[in-house]
């Protein structure tokens, strides 16, 4: 049998003009789980997107099988037998999620003819797939309806169900709860033992230790070691990932929360099949005050955070900002001009457009004041100026020029970008902010940068409204919490919290 299922050497790949991965490289045997670990911009995704087919490397060799291999893309991997599952998910919006699995399938003579009942059999083995690995999945809902965990799900069933014997994950788990994702890892690990090959990237320490044979760490677009996740030490696997000593998470409370500034009121909207996501939801944040909102994927978190951004969607009940009145009537304009500040979940989908350039991504935020001249004549030396002082006060790195396209940015430094647009405004410190996810897929250092954000924002006086499905992340910030489940507040926690009790209030709440 081939000693590796998957070898990457000598790679290089730069994007313009600017090396992206220079010699780096990772070995990935058959039957071992390999976790590739490094902080946002190491280069871990370029060369997991090369292993995909989806980047043609400028030097160097991929093997599979032991065997040199030229993949002219994705379908060219999959021949292969190579799956990812990214980050940024690759869906078809408007698709149900069987639609979405039957396009990435290869093509099958034995496979049932005409599309109905090809479609048929998919609903049926993505229903058997979703049971075995524990979730729970409507396979004919469209995909940009389902929440950003159950999209991460469909994700991982279409590679799955394509065949791929070399898996590679992306961030897997960032959006799932703890249960969801040691069932998901003790899935891919039986995947693994039964003679796949899985790379699992990801910033958990506890999931390599615990599901990982072995761990290649990456720094500045090289491979710097792959070492036994086992014998080695998690504060050696931090200075190799790092360089240094990752920075300490602040624990220190917030001073005693001011009145309510958000005061949400029976908050209800209903689905296309006529069910309610929310369903009467209330909660109240307070100035000074982080309220974090957990809970399971799919039960009204996405729906909440676009009722409070105003996207489109019908709902019922109140949104009452202090000093304002019903957040319902007010348009994009006069929330900004109310001091909200927003960070989505979708980054790209929803903070950034990846097209234009960081300074015109930067500078969005304050068009409609008339800082930068009319939108047909922009006073673009202006936006661009800020935009410098902005991407060196978030230390927003990999911006080599403010003219650069903000779809080359790693996924933490994206981030900050929002950050450096939604925080850093002429209005000074925001009134309201809106954290959906805000830590999804980054590293230890890039995670610290945002929650030490979201802290001075409370500290200056700021609501803030934390929602995420990463506990460890809820209760590392939050001064209260809230547990969504159904569409509704189920239980409410003052910090410091029973972990437990939260976990079971998640899981176990009335019908």
């Amino acid at each position: 049998m081939p000693a590796h299922a998957l070898e990457l050497s000598g790679i290089h790949k730069t994007f313009d003009g600017f090396a992206a991965l220079t010699d780096a490289g990772v070995a990935v045997r058959w039957g071992e789980v390999h976790a590739l670990l490094g902080e946002n911009g190491a280069g871990k995704s370029s060369l997991m997107n090369i292993a995909a087919g989806l980047y043609a490397p400028e030097a160097g060799r991929l093997l599979v099988d032991d065997n040199p291999v030229r993949l002219a893309g994705p379908r060219d991997a999959a021949r292969f037998g190579i799956g990812m599952v990214h980050q940024h998910f690759k869906l078809v919006g408007p698709f149900s999620a069987a639609q979405n699995v039957l396009l990435g399938l290869p093509a099958d003579p034995e496979a049932p003819a005409g599309f109905g009942a090809r479609l048929r059999a998919v609903r049926e083995a993505l229903r058997t797939q979703a049971a075995a690995l524990g979730f729970s999945l409507d396979p004919d809902r469209p995909v940009d309806t389902l929440s950003v965990a159950e999209q991460q799900r469909v994700e991982i069933l279409k590679a799955l169900l394509a065949g791929a014997r070399i898996l590679i994950l992306d961030e897997p788990t960032a959006v799932l709860t703890d249960d969801e994702a040691r069932r998901l890892l003790q899935t891919v690990h039986a995947l693994s033992r039964r003679g796949a090959a899985v790379v699992l990237v990801t910033h958990k320490m506890a999931d390599v230790k615990r599901y990982a044979d072995r761990v290649t760490v990456m720094r500045g677009g090289r491979t710097v070691a792959t070492v036994d996740p086992r014998a080695t030490p998690v504060e050696e696997l931090v200075r190799m990932t790092v360089g240094e000593t990752a920075p300490a998470a602040a624990a220190a409370p917030g001073a005693a929360p001011g009145p309510v500034r958000l005061d949400i009121a029976g908050l209800a909207t209903p689905a296309a099949d006529g069910r309610r996501v929310l369903d009467g939801l209330a909660l109240q944040v307070r100035a000074g005050q982080i309220y974090g909102l957990a809970g399971v994927g799919g039960n009204g978190q996405p729906e909440l955070a676009q009722a409070l951004m105003g996207l489109p969607g019908a709902a019922s009940g109140a949104i009452r900002l202090e000093g304002f009145g019903d957040l319902r009537r007010a348009g994009a304009r006069q929330r900004r001009g109310l001091r909200m500040a927003a960070i989505p979940a979708d980054r790209y989908g929803l903070a950034l457009a990846g097209g234009l350039t960081v300074a015109e991504n930067f500078g969005i935020g304050a068009a409609h004041t008339g800082r930068y001249g009319p939108v047909w004549r922009l006073r673009r030396g202006r936006m661009e100026a800020d935009a410098r002082r902005a991407v060196a006060d978030f230390d927003v790195q990999g911006v080599r020029s403010v003219r650069q396209k903000a779809a080359l940015l790693s996924g933490g430094n994206a981030q900050k970008l929002v950050l450096a647009r939604e925080f850093g405004r002429d209005g000074g410190t925001p009134a309201l902010v809106l954290a959906h996810s805000p830590s999804r897929g980054l590293d230890v250092r890039a995670g610290a940068a945002v929650h030490a954000r979201l802290r001075a924002a409370r500290d200056a006086g700021a609501a803030v409204l934390l929602i995420s499905e990463d506990l460890d992340e809820v209760m590392a910030l939050a001064d209260r919490i809230g547990v969504i489940a159904r569409g509704r507040i189920v239980a409410e926690f003052d910090a410091p919290a029973d972990r437990q009790a939260i976990g079971q209030a998640m899981v176990d709440h009335d019908a």
